[in-house]
Parts: C-alpha cells; structure tokens; sequence
C-alpha cells in the first residue's frame, strides 16, 4: 500500500456513558477495553498510527501505564468525530493524511476491516469518507438500533435509517445491509464536517453521518463478511471474551 497518504487511527474513548460508564477501562480478558482495540488496530497493515483521546484523567493515566499513545481533549464534544478531529489537530495530522475514526468499544475488531475501510483512498482520488457494511437478515432489519444502509451502483451511501430499507412493498426481500460504525475521512474533509449544522435528517434519526450526505458529501459504502461485537453493558463482556478466543488479531 502506497506510503504517500498516512492512515491514522484515533478512538476517541469517553468515560460518561449511561448505560455503562467508566467502559473505555473495563476489563476484557486481563487488558482494559481501550487496549484491546489499541492492539487490534495497530496489527493492520494498513494504519500508520494509533492513538487514544480522551478527556478523562483516569482513562488518560491508564492508557499511559498501559504504553498506548493518548492525547487529552476537550469534554465538550457533541460526538466521537469532534474528539477525532480535535486529536488529529493535536498531532498535526497532515491534510493529505486519512483519519480514521475507531470505536472504543469493539474490543474484537478485526484488523481486515481497516484494511477494506482505508483501500479506497488509494485507488480513488475522489473518494472523501469511507464506512463500512454488512449483510444482515430481514429479522435483525427491523431492529431500530441496527443501522441500515442503501447505496446505488458505484457503492455510494444514498441513505442511511434506523428504518428497514428499502421497504418491501410487494415481496419479501433479503439484501438488507446494516451499517458498520467505522469511518476514515480525508483530514480536509473531516474539518469541512466539523463546520456544518446538524440537519434535518440528523436529528430526526440521530445518526451522525447524515450530516455528511445532507451537504452533499459522498460516502463510500465497503462491504465487509468479518464481524465484531460492540460492547455497550457489563453482559456483552462474556461475549466478547469468547469471541477474542475464536478470533486471530489479524
């Protein structure tokens, strides 16, 4: 993979959350959480550079005790990608460079999938964010919490819903995808993102990367077959062990 263009790699890890606080430093398998995505991340061959940001002094100390690289940021961001881009202007990231936004709490992330998310900005000049997708059932569809994705031929997001889509009018139909939380931007793009109002259809659905497509930023869409499962209470800890037995890091 070419070197001119660096693919950075920011979690942006909070210690607030109501459904389970303090998460960044749960313990997964011996190691705390942000860890466990740290190591996952920097075995792709595709990342350049990993680091953590965070704005909470615990999470900062222990991410230094554990030798992974952290940046403190502000604690008022409305979302991840704020702290990513706040991060990524802290180590100077260059314009040409690819951020990438990883979830701090896929503690069994394949490292593969960073390489489908980054692969097109190498192939594609005109490519300014990527995310990724899988196939899903129509079940697992109806699920307002699984988010779902529609793109058209040449693999661009069209909408993204907590609504199945498309809706099966007439047939049943079976080539749902759901959408995959991981993001990399072009750091321009990434500051042009941090410019814009929320819209309409942010805040009706709350997902974020509707901003994106609202102001008429292209999203990539990969597909991927590997997947991981997000941490968001104490119970889905078990799980996730069992996985990170079955799962090589690479």
């Amino acid at each position: 993979m070419p070197s001119s263009i660096p693919c950075i790699g920011i979690i942006p890890a909070r210690y607030d959350s109501s459904r389970f606080p303090g998460k960044p430093l749960a313990h997964i398998a011996g190691k705390p959480m942000f860890q466990r995505v740290y190591e996952r991340a920097s075995s792709c061959p595709s990342i350049s550079r990993v680091l953590l940001a965070t704005d909470d002094n615990r999470i900062y100390d222990a991410a230094k005790t554990a030798g992974v690289p952290v940046v403190m940021t502000s604690s008022a961001h409305r979302s991840g990608t704020d702290r990513v881009l706040e991060a990524a202007r802290i180590i100077n990231a260059p314009e040409h460079a690819v951020i990438v936004n990883i979830q701090g709490d896929e503690p069994a992330l394949a490292p593969a999938m960073l390489t489908e998310l980054t692969a097109p900005f190498f192939t594609d000049p005109a490519i300014r964010v990527t995310t990724l997708a899988t196939p899903i059932s129509p079940e697992e569809a109806t699920n307002p919490n699984r988010v779902k994705v529609v793109t058209d031929e040449a693999h661009r997001a069209l909408y993204f819903s907590r609504a199945p889509i498309p809706y099966p009018r007439d047939d049943a139909f079976d080539g749902y995808l759901g959408h995959v939380g991981l993001y990399a931007f072009r750091m321009k793009t990434l500051e042009v993102f941090a410019t814009l109002p929320q819209g309409t259809l942010e805040q009706v659905e709350k997902l974020e990367q509707l901003r994106l497509l609202e102001n008429g930023i292209p999203i990539h869409v990969g597909i991927t077959r590997h997947q991981s499962v997000g941490v968001d209470h104490p119970d889905d800890i078990p799980i996730v062990e069992q996985l990170l037995a079955h799962t090589p890091d690479k």
